[in-house]
């Protein structure tokens, strides 16, 4: 599942990509088609985030956002004729964005009278020289597109068109927003962070199965957790309510800081330079994390910390913290595996 940093970056793409466009919204699976026929020929006028769900709002004379909440399976799959220069966001003019981000191949779109005219192009097209999206790639919910790109949404759990009031009651079930926390003012930026830390406290829940709880922190996910968490020097398995509340500022504003380089970044790097490949001289660990096991979007990059110098303790269990020695240990909580060092995090 997509984590915060992730949607906002995918919130981003849709901005750049179709702000201030009449779209075409159609649903080539067909169980969207009536959701689809009340967003098609509108404008989209903003993109947001909050925690891992995005809004697409719409003008009209009754206005209205989509809301999608990508879950498990869901992934955007993007094209376009490289007309938009949204690289520096996820990588253009053609990428996917769903568990991680992978950049895939651009279109070709042929030029009229080039060597390649008489030939289909990459997207499907023939030798106009115009954009002509690919045709749907699997189960493809939702489909939105604009005169030079399209986007198409397949596998997500929740995907509707509501209006403002009903936005309002989704974002009231919602808890704050780190990366949000990054860009408010200081006023709005102390009450997200007096937020997370009542609603903490106010349980005896773990605090290590509360930062899974959207309620309680938007957008945190299994690995924002256990890396902050480990950075932290936290034990998961303590309750909520007896954690200081100096501790838990900490917790949330390493958090703000985490998901917010992970905006920048396009990647979850939470280890301190000086910390990767400590150990390896000493004999601590072996070489790597197990291969395969964790992949992100920037791994082929030549100036990217690669995957397994990225954590600490996630997908780490069975090898030795890169600080203190004691082997990493994994278990799973609420159905979802969770990672710590139990040298560390006391």
């Amino acid at each position: 599942m997509p984590e915060g940093h992730t949607v906002h970056r995918l919130a981003r793409t849709f901005a750049e990509l179709f702000g201030g466009q009449t779209l075409s919204v159609t649903s080539p699976q067909g169980r969207f088609a009536a959701g689809a026929a009340l967003l098609d020929g509108r404008t989209l006028a903003d993109a947001e985030a909050w925690g891992k769900q995005m809004f697409l709002r719409f003008e009209g004379p009754d206005p209205a956002w989509l809301r999608v909440h990508l879950g498990l399976y869901g992934a955007w799959t993007f094209a376009g004729d490289g007309s938009a220069d949204v690289a520096h966001a996820i990588g253009a003019p053609r990428k996917r964005v769903g568990e991680g981000e992978k950049t895939l191949p651009a279109l070709v779109v042929a030029e009229e009278g080039g060597p390649d005219a008489d030939q289909p192009d990459a997207a499907g097209g023939g030798s106009s020289g115009d954009f002509v999206p690919p045709p749907p790639r699997g189960q493809v919910r939702v489909r939105i597109a604009s005169t030079h790109a399209v986007a198409d949404l397949t596998g997500p759990t929740a995907c509707e068109v509501i209006g403002d009031d009903e936005r309002a009651a989704a974002l009231a079930k919602l808890g704050p927003d780190p990366i949000r926390a990054g860009t408010a003012s200081p006023k709005e930026a102390a009450g997200l962070e007096d937020r997370f830390v009542a609603r903490v406290q106010r349980s005896r829940t773990a605090v290590g199965v509360q930062l899974m709880d959207q309620g309680v922190s938007a957008g945190v996910g299994n690995i924002y957790r256990a890396e902050a968490l480990y950075r932290a020097r936290l034990d998961p398995a303590r309750p909520g309510a007896t954690v200081p509340a100096e501790d838990l500022r900490g917790l949330w504003r390493d958090l703000v800081a985490l998901m917010t380089d992970g905006v920048a970044r396009g990647a979850i790097v939470s280890t301190l330079p000086e910390h990767r490949g400590l150990g390896h001289e000493r004999g601590l660990h072996r070489p790597s994390a197990r291969p395969g096991r964790v992949r992100q979007n920037t791994d082929a990059e030549p100036d990217a910390v690669p995957s397994e110098e990225a954590f600490y303790v996630y997908h780490r269990d069975g090898l030795a913290c890169r600080v203190c020695g004691t082997t990493v240990l994994v278990r799973e909580v609420a159905g979802r595996n969770l990672f710590w060092c139990p040298g560390c995090q006391r």
